[in-house]
């Protein structure tokens, strides 16, 4: 197959469907947004889906497609296995679907691992071969990156960091972990713990709330803990923090450096670097497009 010049990246999300065209250097040529169906059942998002790539790249000089789903994938990137907030999603051949439909080679990814790919590529990673992306958001996800590639094991289902044990006797997770990193570095955590969303929790520290404050500081104790278990495993250059909750990295990072410095011994981390993501919400769709070059180059 001749070396793919341009694709398509999509991140299926439960209200939205992003799409997004790029070249082989990561030039973005134009973006789509259109609803996801709701309901939103396998046939009905396919057909959405093929409309919009029609829409997007009606010339069809694309020659691969990517898609992240909101859940894992299989090892080969061909079957959405579960897709969390869309109907009656299980073990989906999306991929074959889609190819199906378009005639042009398509593969999966889960979403957080698209996001993290899009951030090695095109995002605050893009200097490094090996890193973690972390997603703090209403849950955490992550992606592994190891020699500029996605790290998903056999199973397709590896680098799931949010799940690492933080405390064995810590509140339920739906994983049915107990006190996983989710459990305390999520905005589930926070809403639990303070009543409120992190962006209020974030305003009141900034203000000086002395009780918001303390709170920010032990959550940067709890996310450095959970990162130095990455660091020994994983020895990455860098660490890069997205989601909604990394808007307000200045009230516990120094917490996060302090404890990392403190817990893991400096020939685990020479070197490393704990950066906030910079695509915000286009990492997905970016991510998307840069599997299908690694997947169909």
């Amino acid at each position: 197959m001749a070396k793919a010049t341009q694709v398509i990246g999509i991140d299926l999300g439960g209200t939205a469907i992003k799409l997004g065209q790029y070249t082989a250097t990561g030039t973005c040529l134009r973006t789509l947004v259109v609803p996801t169906p709701q309901p939103a059942t396998p046939d009905a998002v396919l057909q959405a889906m093929v409309a919009a790539i029609a829409q997007l790249d009606p010339q069809r000089a694309a020659q691969a497609i990517g898609i992240g789903t909101p859940g894992p994938a299989d090892g080969a990137g061909r079957i959405a296995r579960v897709a969390i907030n869309l109907a009656g999603w299980r073990d989906i051949p999306l991929a074959d679907w889609v190819e199906t439909h378009t005639q042009r080679p398509t593969v999966l990814a889960n979403d957080a691992n698209c996001a993290g790919l899009g951030e090695a590529w095109l995002g605050a990673g893009r200097r490094f071969q090996d890193l973690v992306v972390l997603t703090l958001g209403t849950g955490v996800g992550g992606a592994v990156i190891l020699n500029g590639e996605l790290f998903v094991g056999r199973l397709g289902a590896a680098a799931e960091p949010g799940l690492i044990t933080l405390n064995p006797d810590g509140p339920p997770c739906n994983s049915g972990n107990r006190g996983s990193l989710e459990q305390y570095c999520s905005v589930q955590a926070v809403r639990r713990d303070r009543g409120c969303e992190p962006g209020e929790l974030a305003a009141q520290a900034a203000a000086g709330d002395e009780s918001a404050i303390a709170y920010w500081q032990q959550y940067g104790r709890h996310l450095g803990a959970g990162l130095t278990s990455l660091i020994y495993l994983l020895t990455p250059e860098a660490i890069i923090l997205g989601g909604g909750i990394s808007a307000g990295a200045e009230l516990f990072l120094p917490t996060v450096l302090a404890e990392i410095e403190q817990r893991v011994l400096p020939s685990s981390r020479e070197g490393l670097q704990i950066l906030i993501a910079e695509l915000g919400n286009q990492a997905g769709v970016v991510g998307a497009a840069r599997l299908a070059l690694q997947t169909h180059p």
